[in-house]
């Protein structure tokens, strides 16, 4: 049992030594490199947590040294940092919510909170201490366990393999958790509805969620959470091309560096590349088998989504565990030899996917998503943003004035800007007449949406939906502006 003991403390040493402190400093960084660059440049995410001004000394220490998640995380964002010491975080609990009677405290009870976290913990650590009784990397390199064993049982042996290797990070990360919330900085505001407060600011880890997780995407946003967010706002969106959507790259990199981050031995990467291939191949089949299972409206489900549901929650499991063996187990050659014994069955799988949906056969099994039109529409209903569509005259003052701009010198231009011999040619007065429309159809625009002159921020979220609509209508007249030259040149 000691013996026992000690290798998970040193696996979990190994997997989040310099976790926290790594991941609060590089974020530390990009936070203050954020506060220098152009506000209307960043994210709001970013926009949130960049840092125009330097902390002093201690403040930063404290953040970085922070004792309820020093050894193994949580990790948070300065900005939560500074604002729960000055307790600006808890600005929003109502008054009768503080507790306290003569003298009320800002920060409101968690002891509760925390407690259940703690339970949580401990639950999974009992379980910790059983199942290795019950399975071990040990027998996968056992001759009995493919001679007296069918392909069936050893993939699902690796399955419960892969949950016992979790069941140490479902402990830590729950008790600290705990912690965080104990003191507040887990915090996450007061839900007005159910009149209770959030606690999840710096949740890391949602077992429940993880476990019974139907696709690669929702596993990890179950998963190591806090880390999850740097790789994605810090490398996965910095990656792509300014003004790109993130794509396979993105996601090749953003795996990579998780490689990296926890060592150099081969297991890590065989771990983390064959995890971002199979992340793209549960894209494909979400796009084009999950709409198979819906109606027409892209949204109900048909009586036969429970199978998809059930399958794609099992393969989906499945999975995990044959990529889970190689990051335990570190070594290259033992790592394929692991793999051997279920006879590489994921690798198959993914380059069959690859040949299918990004080779020639593509076109047959491709399929466009019924009503997701109907469905973007109904998303656009529910939300409480505003709403982004022109109306007819609008939509036409824009394209006129985008018209004239192009009809004028069409050289397509660089990021939709005109080169600097189009504004020594072109006529002030055309310029003006331009711009007019353009104020016409953003005076209508914001009219429609009853925007008050002083609101500043539903002012900022229309104009940004505006500029959205008059880039897509640019893109759309460039492109037909594009084909109309190609087809002169043909003809001349």
């Amino acid at each position: 049992m000691v013996t026992l003991i000690q290798r998970q403390i040193n696996d979990l040493s190994n997997a989040v030594g310099l976790d926290p402190a790594i991941l609060k400093l590089s974020a530390f960084g990009w936070s203050v490199y954020d506060g220098k660059q152009p506000q209307d440049t960043l994210s709001t995410y970013n926009t949130a947590r960049a840092i125009h001004e330097h902390p002093n000394l201690l403040p930063f220490i404290g953040y970085v040294f922070f004792y309820a998640s020093l050894l193994t995380g949580p990790a948070f964002d300065y900005m939560d940092y500074d604002r729960f010491i000055h307790a600006t975080l808890f600005d929003d609990v109502p008054e009768d919510k503080r507790p306290g009677k003569t003298r009320k405290r800002k920060i409101p009870r968690s002891g509760r909170q925390a407690f259940k976290k703690l339970l949580q913990g401990l639950f999974w650590a009992v379980l910790l201490f059983q199942v290795p009784k019950v399975v071990s990397t040990e027998f996968v390199f056992s001759k009995p366990f493919v001679n007296e064993h069918n392909f069936l049982y050893r993939i699902f042996y690796m399955w419960l393999l892969g949950f016992s290797y979790r069941l140490k990070y479902y402990a830590i990360w729950l008790m600290a958790e705990g912690a965080c919330i104990l003191c507040g900085i887990g915090y996450n505001g007061y839900d007005v509805e159910t009149k209770q407060f959030k606690w999840d600011r710096v949740q890391n880890v949602d077992p429940v969620a993880f476990e019974l997780g139907q696709n690669v995407h929702a596993c990890l946003e179950a998963w190591n959470q806090n880390t999850n967010k740097w790789l994605k706002h810090y490398v996965y969106l910095r990656v792509a091309k300014k003004g790109k959507k993130p794509g396979f790259k993105s996601t090749v990199f953003t795996f990579a560096t998780s490689a990296f981050w926890h060592g150099t031995r081969p297991g890590y990467y065989l771990t983390f590349v064959v995890g971002a291939f199979l992340q793209t191949v549960g894209k494909y089949y979400r796009r084009n088998i999950r709409p198979r299972f819906l109606e027409s409206d892209g949204v109900t489900p048909k009586p036969t989504k429970r199978l998809y549901d059930f399958v794609s929650w099992v393969t989906t499991q499945l999975a995990f565990g044959f990529v889970a063996q190689p990051f335990v187990i570190l070594d290259f050659k033992k790592s394929l030899k692991c793999w051997q014994t279920v006879y590489y069955w994921l690798l198959f799988v993914i380059a069959a996917s690859f040949f299918i949906y990004r080779g020639p056969p593509r076109k047959f099994f491709t399929i466009k998503k019924p009503g997701a039109k109907a469905a973007s529409v109904g998303l656009k209903a529910k939300s409480d943003s505003v709403d982004s569509n022109l109306t007819k005259e609008e939509n036409d003052l824009v394209s006129t004035a985008v018209e004239s701009s192009l009809e004028k010198n069409y050289h397509m231009p660089t990021l939709g800007v005109p080169s600097i011999d189009y504004f020594e040619k072109v006529d002030r007065n055309e310029i003006d007449e331009d711009l007019h429309a353009l104020k016409l159809a953003w005076d209508s625009f914001k009219s429609r949406k009853f925007l008050a002159d002083d609101d500043f921020d539903g002012l900022k979220d229309a104009y940004s939906n505006f500029i959205k609509e008059i880039e897509e209508i640019f893109d759309r007249k460039r492109e037909e502006f594009t084909k109309q030259k190609d087809k002169a040149e043909k003809i001349d």
